[in-house]
């Protein structure tokens, strides 16, 4: 690349997922600056930034804890790990409270990953926990630790409803396995917050068509400007979203001139994609069904 020339394609082996697919829904440009030209984050997200992270570290813990008690740790011995925090005891109170979860037979695997191919791209979806019954049927679980309930509307428009019905659908539960009937898949967002407000979808074969049709218009449009870009044919800067409500939790909004100062982030920006990595494995602990 010549020096000074902006990047004008995706990273070797990029996977896309719905965090990166969300972003490029929201704005364009946020995509090309986070995942084209991989630039650090100059300006700070969100205020007060202190409490994001306290929210953000609250939900991390409770994403472990989960994983912990999911792959065979006792509650007793969990106990400690909530001590210092009562907020994330209350939830976690909650979480041991969630009748339908446990009550649920079946395989369970938590924090999984699975990953298909559409249109020459790689999608991949990270999934809170999965629930396999002994028909076939799948529980997909993703717990949000939103202060308030989302709208059914606003959820069911998110590219995460969109993205991990339609990946379980294709990948089957793993590598081997069959892929799905839509008819056999439904998704529940849980939250510890708001424990009776659980917000579940089916899934249905024209919705899956849906889904398919819509995620494979996303990624060509995504190819159209990396290509337009590398013969020179659009101009190098992506179009910035219209709403520029959102530019005020944004951390590149320094680099678009919309601003400095950080906005109040709002459940979504808080509540980001949780980080698997340095969980327990399965292999760590005998798995168990409940």
């Amino acid at each position: 690349m010549i020096v000074g020339e902006r990047p004008h394609t995706l990273p070797d082996g990029f996977i896309f997922s719905q965090g990166s697919l969300q972003d490029y829904a929201d704005c364009p440009r946020r995509f090309q600056l986070r995942y084209v030209e991989g630039q650090p984050w100059p300006a700070v997200q969100t205020e007060p930034l202190l409490e994001r992270e306290r929210h953000a570290r609250r939900g991390d813990r409770f994403h472990r804890l989960v994983h912990r008690h999911q792959i065979g740790i006792e509650p007793e011995e969990l106990a400690e790990s909530v001590a210092d925090d009562p907020d994330l005891a209350q939830w976690w109170q909650a979480y041991l409270a969630y009748t339908e979860l446990h009550a649920l037979s079946g395989r369970r695997l938590p924090e999984h990953m699975l990953v298909t191919d559409l249109d020459g791209h790689r999608l991949q979806a990270k999934y809170d926990l999965l629930v396999v019954n002994p028909s076939g049927a799948v529980t997909i679980f993703d717990w949000k630790t939103y202060a308030r309930v989302p709208t059914r509307a606003w959820l069911e428009n998110r590219l995460q409803t969109r993205v991990y019905r339609y990946v379980l659908a294709r990948a089957g539960i793993g590598p081997g396995t069959a892929p799905l009937s839509p008819e056999q898949i439904r998704m529940i967002y849980w939250l510890p917050t708001h424990p009776a407000e659980p917000v579940t979808f089916t899934y249905s074969q024209p919705e899956f068509a849906q889904d398919e049709a819509a995620l494979a218009a996303l990624l060509a449009e995504i190819d159209a400007k990396l290509s337009s870009g590398s013969s020179g044919a659009i101009p190098a800067i992506w179009p910035l979203t219209s709403d520029e409500t959102r530019c005020q939790f944004c951390e590149y909004r320094s680099l678009c001139d919309r601003g400095v100062r950080a906005g109040i982030a709002p459940d979504e920006v808080i509540d980001s994609e949780f980080d698997p990595s340095g969980l327990l494995s399965l292999e760590d602990v005998e798995e168990v069904g409940f």
